[in-house]
């Protein structure tokens, strides 16, 4: 009880500090591109950009180039080896694997102290305030905290160096009073073989009494559903009858609401989505009837957005910060951090649905879309198709990606579909057609495209069996963690494989 009054002052001087943020972001960011600058002058990238002339933002980009992971990895792996002072002055010894999608290159992310305190432990924080500020009757230090997390190893290249999902990290690095309620043991949590590790974690989280979650959601559900299967219960509120709050990100979280509301049926459970990538925290929905994300603009990161009607990766010329942004348009981010990522292009795009505060939605990535003919779709308009076609034949998504099929002297174009269910669709053909139909609806690219199929034909959707893509992503080496199954290709990389695993692997 004590801890609670004391955690409820806290909060109301932190909701202060984002209030000011809140009223003036522009001003904000100006500060924390200044401390970075200063911070960073006398590292070997301070010195070779002149960070000591840096007077203005528009010096900023004149001087630093647009960075991706290929072109700092020469330096990242330098840091890997123990040299210090190359892009940020304090100590690295943390790397957070980012492999973002299933590539066969895991990125290594370098993690600063000061990464760790004042934007991942801080954004932790923060949802507990922004929770607590909507819900001041909450008793949020009771009960446990069960957090469904990746595994940190020692890294290869140095004794010194230790890299693993940022989850793990995080956990790695809690604080005691975070750490004392957190469930499983960090044995479990720490665990690298995620099946085994998610019946440890099912065994040893059942009988605990769980307030809160926080986890990806699709290896949250697995979970969720052992745990239901272990204690032959009907939902989880019978499990935990305390359960209030998940905190979730990673993923859009629409395909799995369903799956959520179907194994918690209690109206008073919460959901908060975060924006929290190996790269940084940068969004948590700060108001529980809308999905979007407020920009947390105090977390020692400096944005800019490129438009992605004018984006060419690192040769991008067209760039601003949040100064110029504009509503409803498709940015591609791009940031600097104290962890020393100069102007990094993170592969995310956002847009923006508010500004003064600064609130987005989460659209995609600038490789996951598909505009082979045209019909420039993306990942948002993909997700919201889904839905439609869930709804209407009362299914649940597990997990899906698409890609085109090239147009020959034989056939046109069409969208090819690979999707697995938690529960089957009622009528499959209604779900094709509600597909088709919903994308139109929303893309007039994709319509215009479709018309009397004289481009694009009606896309031809593969239903998975159960199962599918973890054993597909298990043939691979990349099952649990944060690694996630790319949503829409430009091209037909993965599709063969999927195609080639169900016929020689899956099917025997």
């Amino acid at each position: 009880m004590a801890f609670n009054s004391i955690f409820a002052w806290i909060i109301k001087k932190r909701i202060h500090q984002i209030d000011l943020f809140r009223k003036y972001p522009l001003e904000v960011q100006d500060e924390i591109l200044s401390q970075l600058i200063e911070k960073g002058k006398d590292t070997e990238w301070g010195k070779k950009y002149e960070f000591s002339r840096i007077q203005s933002y528009l010096d900023f980009q004149r001087k630093i180039p647009l960075q991706d992971f290929d072109t700092l990895k020469p330096f990242i792996d330098r840091l890997l080896k123990g040299e210090e002072n190359i892009l940020w002055p304090s100590e690295l010894k943390w790397f957070a694997k980012s492999s973002g999608t299933t590539s066969d290159r895991s990125k290594l992310i370098p993690v600063s102290k000061d990464a760790l305190e004042d934007c991942h432990q801080k954004g932790g924080k923060d949802l507990l305030a922004l929770y607590y500020d909507q819900h001041p009757e909450a008793k949020l230090y009771r009960g446990k905290h069960l957090i469904v997390g990746g595994s940190v190893e020692i890294n290869s290249v140095t004794e010194k160096s230790f890299s693993g999902d940022l989850s793990a990290i995080i956990v790695k690095n809690l604080p005691w009073w975070a750490e004392r309620r957190r469930t499983p043991s960090r044995e479990i949590a720490m665990m690298h073989e995620w099946e085994a590790k998610i019946e440890k974690m099912a065994q040893s989280t059942v009988h605990e009494d769980v307030c809160i979650i926080a986890g990806v959601p699709s290896w949250t559900m697995v979970l969720l559903n052992r745990v239901l299967e272990i204690s032959g219960k009907n939902n989880l509120k019978e499990v935990w009858p305390n359960l209030v709050l998940y905190m979730h990100g990673g993923v859009s979280f629409e395909p799995y609401r369903a799956q959520f509301k179907k194994i918690i049926p209690d109206e008073k459970m919460n959901y908060i989505e975060t924006y929290n990538a190996s790269e940084g925290f940068f969004g948590i929905q700060d108001q529980s009837r809308s999905n979007e994300l407020l920009l947390m603009l105090d977390y020692g990161v400096y944005y800019e957005f490129i438009p992605m009607d004018q984006f060419q990766g690192i040769g991008s010329t067209e760039i601003t910060n949040l100064s110029n942004v504009e509503l409803g348009k498709n940015y591609a981010l791009v940031i600097s951090t104290n962890a020393g990522l100069w102007r990094y292009i993170i592969g995310d795009t956002i847009k923006f649905t508010s500004l003064f505060p600064f609130r987005f939605v989460i659209t995609g990535r600038t490789k996951s879309y598909i505009n082979t003919f045209g019909e420039e779709l993306i990942v948002e308009n993909a997700e919201n198709a889904i839905a439609a076609a869930c709804l209407k034949t009362r299914a649940i998504l597990k997990e899906y990606t698409a890609c085109p099929v090239y147009m020959d002297e034989n056939q046109k174009g069409k969208h090819e579909w690979f999707i697995e269910f938690q529960d089957e669709p009622t009528n499959y053909d209604l779900f094709r057609e509600v597909l088709d139909s919903k994308l139109r609806e929303i893309n007039s690219d994709y319509d215009a495209k479709r018309y009397k199929n004289m481009i694009l034909e009606f896309p031809q959707i593969h239903f998975m069996k159960k199962g599918f893509f973890d054993a597909w992503l298990k043939s691979k080496g990349k099952l649990g963690g944060q690694n996630k199954i790319p949503r829409l290709q430009n091209d037909r990389k993965i599709a063969e494989e999927l195609l080639n695993f169900e016929k020689n692997t899956f099917e025997k």
